[in-house]
């Protein structure tokens, strides 16, 4: 099992910057992807950023050169930080692990509670 718990998340204006942090823990081996999605009110969730155990990355279009997922993989801790914050940015963020198919076991995908992002204008 993966547990993952969120942090960082609160009230900001328009403008500011936000750091949240996810840290893991239980069985980590295989973990080959780890990321941020986020849920607005009457709205489906959506992915925010990825990043792979490789260190590949990957932005919604809507938070490119705003935002930056990190890791640091020795604590099984991933971040993300938002910059030039926008009211749109406002949502419920949750952040993800994945671990792929293996011998015909998964995959499966691992969830933290959410944390709630809210900017003012």
């Amino acid at each position: 099992q993966v547990q993952l718990v969120e942090s960082g998340g609160g009230l900001v204006q328009a403008g500011g910057s936000l750091r949240l942090s996810c840290a893991g823990s239980g069985n980590f081996f295989r973990i080959d992807a780890m990321g941020w999605y986020r849920q607005a009110p009457g709205k489906q969730r959506e992915l925010v950023a990825t990043i792979t155990s490789g260190g590949s990355t990957n932005y919604a279009d809507s938070v490119k050169g705003r935002f930056t997922i990190s890791r640091d993989s020795a604590k099984n801790t991933w971040y993300l930080q938002m910059n030039s914050l926008k009211p749109e940015d406002s949502a419920v963020y949750y952040c993800y692990a994945h671990k792929p198919r293996y011998f015909g076991i998964g995959p499966f995908d691992y969830w933290g509670q959410g944390t709630q992002v809210t900017v003012s204008s």
